[in-house]
């Protein structure tokens, strides 16, 4: 019988990341996060929060983990059904899974709780954090994002800045172009220039989601104010063949498209 999975799916092609094999620590349906992105490829329906908890017990993940089967993967990535860092085992399940696997590990976060220091120190033994930054003005933040009540652009700024100066390991920041914020393209551009991440991932909603994917020739006119930065593009980058280990969960995790 096949090995059933709760936490664990893909591995999906990922245009950033390559074979990403996806740790969902929140693990709710529907979504769990601190925004309610009007992109989102989950959907509208879920419930913000701004309180941090334990989802799924350390225990339960790291049995998981522990009986993959061998495969080749560039990164463990911890995503899926909501923001990563609302789980507050986070820290310790990255700690724990080092000790298991050598495959490198991601976070993908929207920053929400990186003005709290122990947020902070759960992301240390990350290879890669990658921070969701789709605007520098509050209005849009609000229009675009839809933040939990508490959750504002500027502390998220702060909070990023913050954690930059203790981290040594890859540090990215994506941001998701739609019509609400190509105007904010220079304004976000310029903002990066004193964030320094290491890339900087200019991407549009492909997936299926409540929001127009902007063209191929509107993201290469966006692309023009990210010069001087190392740059990913999700209409530019080659994705390698992955064959998930549970195709009906990666599906309900990252829209129709694998």
């Amino acid at each position: 019988m096949k090995k059933q999975y709760k936490y664990i799916y893909g591995p999906v092609s990922s245009w950033r990341l390559g074979r990403s094999l996806g740790i969902d620590v929140i693990c709710t349906t529907p979504k769990t996060c601190t925004f309610n992105c009007v992109y989102c490829q989950l959907g509208r329906k879920g419930k913000t929060t701004d309180k941090r908890k334990i989802y799924a017990a350390t225990d339960e993940i790291l049995k998981e983990v522990k009986s993959l089967p061998k495969m080749n993967v560039d990164y463990i990535t911890f995503s899926g059904s909501g923001e990563p860092t609302l789980a507050k085992n986070l820290g310790e399940l990255i700690e724990e899974i080092k000790k298991i696997r050598t495959d490198k590990i991601a976070v993908l976060t929207n920053a929400s709780f990186l003005m709290q220091k122990d947020v902070r120190r759960a992301l240390q033994n990350a290879d890669l954090v990658e921070i969701k930054l789709d605007a520098c003005t509050e209005d849009c933040f609000k229009r675009i994002n839809r933040p939990a009540r508490n959750i504002r652009l500027k502390d998220i700024i702060k909070g990023i800045r913050e954690f930059t100066k203790g981290y040594n390991g890859k540090f990215a920041i994506q941001v998701m172009f739609i019509a609400k914020n190509k105007n904010e393209a220079e304004g976000i551009a310029s903002l990066l220039k004193e964030i320094k991440p290491d890339e900087v991932h200019i991407n549009t909603p492909l997936r299926p989601s409540g929001a127009r994917p902007l063209s191929k020739k509107e993201i290469r006119k966006i692309s023009e104010y990210f010069k001087g930065f190392k740059t990913l593009c999700v209409y530019e980058k080659k994705k390698k063949r992955t064959m998930p280990i549970n195709i009906k969960d990666t599906i309900k995790r990252r829209g129709k498209k694998i």
